[in-house]
């Protein structure tokens, strides 16, 4: 019954809105054909001194006194602006603008928020805070992953006092799991070693560093390895040179957050604090969600009927954990029993998808986003 009340309150603004527009056209154009006659009246006379430009001004504001148009503007206005400002007041009336009352009672996995709260205060070194909550929790499992996060500073102190050795240590260790991550971070490491290295004024020092530790990084950083090469011509005189850019600290600073996220990465732990994540997208997503507020007001069974948001909020690149594909139509991600398939057109969508738009995969379909229409066997899965 509430819904069915501000659905009515929209249906009669919007209803008022488009007679109003309507109102606005007639007028404007019975002023428009008033003034178009007397300008033809004026043109066609002949000769033209015989039209008496007096009269014909005179008739013609006699007919714009008869249809009024001020005063049907303002009579229009009136009634459109009287339905608008009921509308506020009606929605205010059905839906509470208290976010507070928002709040879902939701049972938490109690081992998980602690595992969470004490994996983050090891992230932050603070490791004597950590043990006592792990004594007081009595999560004693939970201080598995106390070695690593103090091998982690460690080597983020080291970092810090531009000590690569730790660092270079741990990577080796892991060469394996980094590749196939498609980590940068040994080609991090072993940049900023040769520019010490060849800071210290030792060149030949220098070009067998590069030979031993850079070379094998040539093809997939060809850019980047030419960049190092072109330093050699510049011996005691790298600051002023156009590689300068390679010195800033800058590039300590990125190195010791590249490793952070790397190091964590390995041992399945997150980089960031969850809930500073969380405020973070909330915050970014939240004028869009806002936006929704009327339409959610008046499509509110159509809204509780979906089980994602229907509109797509863009996060930054630092919110982009995994890689997956949502489907644009179901809004459903992708899985291993709904893929993603490559239509003919070059348009991608969930199999589920195309298994309803195709019938049960009985009948050619058309693609949503553009004419082409193909057969469900003309489709291919991609794998991200």
């Amino acid at each position: 019954m509430e819904l069915k009340t501000v659905r009515d309150a929209f249906d009669r603004v919007a209803k008022k809105q488009k007679l109003s527009a309507s109102k606005y056209q007639q007028v404007i154009d019975q002023v428009g054909d008033e003034i178009k006659q007397a300008m033809t009246d004026i043109q066609s006379a002949d000769p033209p001194s015989s039209i008496d430009h007096k009269s014909v001004i005179t008739n013609l504001k006699r007919k714009l006194d008869t249809i009024i148009p001020q005063e049907q503007l303002e009579k229009s206005q009136k009634e459109l602006n009287t339905n608008l400002s009921q509308y506020p007041k009606i929605l205010g009336k059905f839906l509470d603008t208290d976010i507070s009352k928002a709040y879902r009672n939701v049972d938490f996995d109690l081992h998980i928020v602690n595992q969470i709260i004490i994996s983050q205060l090891y992230h932050e070194g603070l490791f004597d805070v950590a043990d006592i909550l792990i004594n007081e929790a009595q999560e004693p499992e939970i201080i598995s992953l106390r070695c690593h996060f103090v091998e982690m500073h460690q080597i983020l102190k080291a970092l810090k006092a531009r000590n690569l050795e730790p660092a270079l240590s741990w990577v080796s260790a892991n060469r394996h799991k980094l590749k196939q991550s498609g980590s940068n971070l040994e080609f991090d490491l072993r940049r900023l070693q040769f520019l010490e290295l060849f800071q210290k004024g030792n060149q030949s020092d220098a070009i067998n560093f590069a030979k031993t530790y850079l070379s094998p990084f040539a093809s997939n950083y060809r850019n980047e390895f030419l960049k190092l090469m072109g330093c050699l011509l510049w011996p005691g005189k790298l600051q002023t040179s156009p590689y300068s850019d390679l010195l800033l600290p800058a590039k300590w600073e990125d190195l010791i957050k590249e490793f952070t996220m790397q190091f964590c990465s390995l041992i399945g732990a997150s980089s960031k604090n969850p809930l500073s994540v969380t405020i973070e997208a909330g915050a970014q997503g939240l004028p869009t969600l806002l936006k929704l507020a009327n339409i959610m007001a008046v499509k509110k069974q159509e809204w509780a009927a979906m089980k994602q948001l229907p509109v797509a909020v863009e996060l930054g690149s630092e919110f982009q954990f995994h890689s997956v594909f949502v489907c644009p139509v179901s809004r459903d991600q992708s899985s291993d029993d709904n893929p993603p398939m490559l239509l003919p057109c070059g348009h991608v969508l969930c199999n589920q998808s195309i298994t309803k738009l195709s019938k049960n995969n009985t009948r050619m379909f058309k693609c949503p986003y553009c004419p082409f229409e193909a057969w469900v066997a003309q489709c291919r899965q991609l794998c991200f």
